[in-house]
């Protein structure tokens, strides 16, 4: 199997048009993927793909660790709560309410004014899910066909904007280091604080989720061509890491 369909965190972004935004409830409606169209992942998420995830996370679940409405995928970022999740013929149809948080509120202007224009979804591949269609009037000879995935979040993106801007400015950075150690530092203040347990399962669940995106990012930076010793850095587990025991802390998600 391909080395992408691992359980890390993935992003996946689609150039949707927001259907609708309605100032006074401060609800926003879009679309978080479409279905059957070849994306730049040569992927092709088809219906059916969410519906567990809906069932287990969604808007009417009883899981205290529903799908998140987030700002560029940054789990201390959350702008807001989604109201309506479900698949339709076209893709994933959702109905975002914003919060009256400063965070609500700027991302509210946002939208307003036209800054949010994208929306893309942080989730896991499945890897007996995935199936490769030969095709040969495809550029590379086929694509992924896949009929499920684990959803975590949906987030409203600036357009023009990278989710892994911290990756790809390590490509041209001088500053490669300094770069790799922000990380790797807010991955290791991350673990100290789910190894304290303190707030609501809530809480916990975005301080995992917030370092398994961090650790994605890791890996994106240790598959470019550094430096040696950066990479040595980048793959090597700080201590902290080496003694954690996640399980005593948070579930993994299955």
């Amino acid at each position: 199997m391909n080395n992408k369909f691992n359980s890390a965190y993935k992003i996946k972004s689609h150039s949707l048009e927001i259907k609708d935004i309605d100032s006074s409830s401060r609800k926003v409606a879009m679309y978080l993927s479409h279905f059957g169209n070849i994306d730049s992942d040569n992927d092709m998420i088809v219906k059916g793909a969410f519906t567990k995830s809906l069932q287990e996370r969604g808007v009417d679940s009883a899981s205290n660790r529903k799908i998140a409405f987030l700002r560029h995928h940054d789990w201390k970022w959350q702008i807001g709560k989604f109201v309506e999740l479900k698949e339709d013929d076209l893709g994933l149809y959702a109905v975002g309410e914003l919060s009256t948080s400063t965070q609500g509120n700027d991302a509210m202007c946002d939208y307003e004014e036209g800054i949010i224009r994208e929306h893309s979804i942080g989730y896991r591949y499945i890897a007996d899910k995935i199936k490769w269609i030969e095709d040969d009037t495809k550029s590379n000879g086929g694509y992924y066909l896949v009929s499920e995935v684990a959803l975590w979040e949906g987030s409203a993106v600036t357009f023009g904007a990278n989710e892994m801007t911290p990756v790809l400015e390590v490509g041209k950075s001088e500053n490669k280091s300094e770069i790799i150690t922000s990380i790797t530092n807010e991955m290791e203040t991350i673990i100290k604080s789910l190894a304290n347990g303190k707030g609501t399962d809530e809480r916990l669940y975005g301080l995992e989720m917030r370092h398994k995106f961090l650790s994605s990012q890791l890996s994106e930076i240790a598959s470019m061509n550094l430096e040696k010793s950066d990479v040595k850095k980048i793959i090597e587990p700080t201590p902290a890491e080496k003694s954690f025991d996640w399980s005593k802390v948070v579930n993994n998600i299955k």
